[in-house]
């Protein structure tokens, strides 16, 4: 008798997670290759273990929590699973959508959504809303922390290469803009075509292409991540490649060797069977933040509650790296550092020593608020 009466004194949450269907960018064989800043399976395996690492205090509060997965075929579809999931009471849902889908999904609810996804800069600046949160760093994050580590290594003098793809052209401005901002000087900017036409030998050939004026290092602008795979030690230079090859900036590496990341990079690789990437992390810390929300008060786990919590400026997370990571008020954005790899050993972290900030160093990171284009304000 007692064990109903404590079941039936139970609160309940539901966590929704909302991805793509026939996502692309799991075909087993882009996985295989595990391209740099790449998911490399569904990120409902982070979520369900985060809940899983949770289940003490979870039990101890008596709230049950509920994870339902669902699949989106297109951005009005998107909308409209969010709108169920919201009318049968989810709490919160982790977004796993392109930045267009979420542009149109996103204002159709209230419920708190946390982008683990999609590092586009749209959903943080233009598309902003007050209750649609990011785990995962932004393009511009990652931008500014491979320009900081050139400067601190004084490879002032940047080779510039980039693809064809809208998405490129978006992420070379972004990596312009990160250049201009720590002084550093583009000494060329060339556009590469993955192609074994011998006419387009000009734009296919990594000798030709980072042949010509001198620089200090080579940043590769490839959003399909192909073709920059095989440009490390292929240049006419003996030169460092970054960007999305050689050197990245990345939320997690499976293989950072601080402030307990082993162990958490050991349990996902237990529990999915594969190394935790920085969309996992994301989804994981995503989760984790709904449920210490959610914790705060266990008989009020609705979605007003977890908005609430989420939105405070004290708010702060465990992230495994070493410092407390929480929201930033303009644009919901995770302050977070950035892991800088090699994808065999993590070379260093982003802001880099000497990097200042009159009121949080991690703003140096991405869009600060007085250049943040979000005019959303808790």
């Amino acid at each position: 008798m007692l064990m109903l009466a404590l079941q039936a004194a139970a609160a309940n949450l539901t966590l929704g997670v909302l991805q793509r269907e026939d996502d692309e960018r799991l075909e087993p064989r882009r996985v295989e290759l595990a391209y740099p800043g790449q998911p490399g399976g569904p990120l409902a395996q982070a979520v369900e273990m985060a809940v899983k690492e949770s289940q003490f205090e979870l039990d101890a509060a008596r709230l049950q929590v509920k994870v339902v997965v669902r699949a989106a075929r297109s951005a009005a579809d998107a909308r409209g699973v969010l709108q169920q999931l919201a009318k049968q009471g989810a709490a919160a849902v982790v977004l796993d959508l392109p930045a267009a889908w979420i542009a149109v999904a996103a204002p159709a609810v209230t419920v708190p959504l946390l982008n683990a996804g999609e590092p586009d800069e749209a959903p943080r600046q233009q598309g902003c809303l007050a209750h649609l949160f990011h785990t995962l760093p932004g393009d511009r994050m990652r931008a500014d922390a491979l320009a900081q580590a050139l400067l601190a290594h004084k490879w002032t003098r940047i080779l510039l290469l980039h693809g064809p793809r809208a998405a490129d052209a978006s992420r070379l401005a972004l990596v312009q803009a990160a250049l201009k901002r720590y002084g550093l000087k583009t000494v060329g900017l060339k556009p590469f075509k993955l192609s074994a036409d011998p006419r387009e030998r000009d734009l296919a050939n990594p000798l030709l292409l980072t042949g010509g004026a001198d620089h200090d290092a080579v940043w590769m602008v490839d959003s399909d991540g192909e073709f920059a795979r095989g440009l490390p030690y292929r240049t006419a230079l003996a030169r460092p490649v970054v960007g999305d090859a050689g050197l990245v900036a990345e939320a997690w590496a499976p293989h950072f060797e601080r402030f307990g990341a082993p162990q958490l990079a050991r349990r996902f690789a237990r529990a999915a069977q594969r190394p935790m990437t920085s969309a996992d992390w994301a989804a994981y810390m995503a989760a984790k933040a709904v449920l210490q929300a959610a914790l705060e008060q266990p008989g009020q786990t609705g979605a007003t509650q977890v908005l609430k919590a989420l939105s405070r400026p004290d708010f702060a997370l465990d992230g495994f790296k070493g410092v407390r990571l929480g929201f930033r008020p303009w644009d919901r954005q995770l302050r977070q550092p950035l892991l800088l790899t090699d994808g065999v050993g993590v070379i260093g972290s982003a802001p880099v020593e000497g990097v200042l900030h009159p009121r949080n160093v991690l703003d140096t990171l991405g869009a600060d608020a007085a250049d943040s284009l979000c005019r959303v304000r808790p």
